[in-house]
């Protein structure tokens, strides 16, 4: 019987850990804010949106919303993350993903300040990811890592593999698993005999948002699985990227869903702006 990975009691650790920083830092004069745009009316948005102010709310971070129109132009949205860069009384900037498809994505994410990205995507704190030398995580990667580290699981030397290449995960989660010297792959929609190779993995990282991808001849006996995605099973029951009944048998240690890496990352966004805030006011 596996071991499961307690997201929510994690993310509860870090948000404590956060309240006390944002207490700290108001004694001494600054309080922490986080804007947050939000373009359009995705449902799923709505409630990432919702999660994130009740999070603000709990640990005393000033949680300011800009719900836009899903008609608002380049020019428009453009305009109000300039003036948001500007505020100094505004420590975090994230917009919400997914936007409108007529607007451009790339352009909207490079212009918001680097000292306030505290969603890591910039290109200036990408590449500081890839030098390893960050302080802004990705807010998912930077969540999992947490866990593994409260699991007390060894990394160094040990088969990391990721199934996923995206610039939200895969691709920032395998550059913080080679940081702490593991040896990674990451595979794939084009990889060939995809589960011979996950079955190598000591630690196996699914991020490719199709429910139950991860089946059990996928999984090396006493692996450790992290399940990123969030999806609906053929019933319309929420489900991960793992089988997690048919692969938990063979897991050490699993994420369940909901309750893993969901909780987590929304803690370690909230991490991020703590950093921001003390980057921006020179506290170390």
């Amino acid at each position: 019987m596996s071991k499961l990975i307690d997201g929510k009691k994690i993310a509860s650790t870090v948000l404590d850990r956060v309240a006390q920083d944002v207490k700290d830092l108001g004694q001494s004069g600054h309080e922490v804010a986080l804007a947050v745009i939000v373009v359009g009316d995705d449902p799923a948005s709505r409630v990432y949106v919702n999660h994130k102010k009740k999070d603000c709310a709990q640990v005393g971070i000033i949680s300011l919303e800009y719900a836009l129109p899903a008609d608002t132009e380049q020019a428009a949205l453009m305009a109000l993350i300039t003036q948001l860069n500007e505020r100094k009384d505004i420590n975090g900037i994230l917009c919400q993903l997914p936007i409108p498809k007529h607007l451009d994505e790339k352009a909207v994410l490079s212009a918001i300040a680097p000292e306030k990205d505290v969603d890591a995507f910039h290109p200036v704190n990408v590449g500081h990811i890839m030098l390893g030398d960050c302080l802004l995580l990705p807010c998912t990667p930077a969540g999992i890592m947490e866990m593994l580290h409260s699991e007390e699981v060894e990394i160094t030397g040990k088969h990391c593999v990721v199934i996923g290449r995206s610039n939200i995960v895969g691709k920032p989660m395998a550059m913080l698993m080679l940081k702490e010297n593991a040896t990674v792959t990451i595979c794939h929609s084009k990889t060939v005999d995809l589960p011979a190779i996950s079955r190598q993995a000591d630690i196996l990282i699914a991020a490719v948002g199709r429910a139950k991808f991860v089946t059990a001849d996928m999984v090396k006996q006493g692996a450790v699985i992290i399940g990123v995605g969030m999806n609906r099973d053929e019933n319309g029951k929420l489900c991960g990227d793992v089988d997690f009944a048919a692969v938990e048998p063979k897991a050490s240690l699993i994420t369940p869903v909901p309750g893993g890496v969901g909780p987590m990352t929304r803690a370690m966004l909230l991490q991020n702006t703590i950093i921001a805030a003390k980057m921006q006011n020179k506290i170390k």
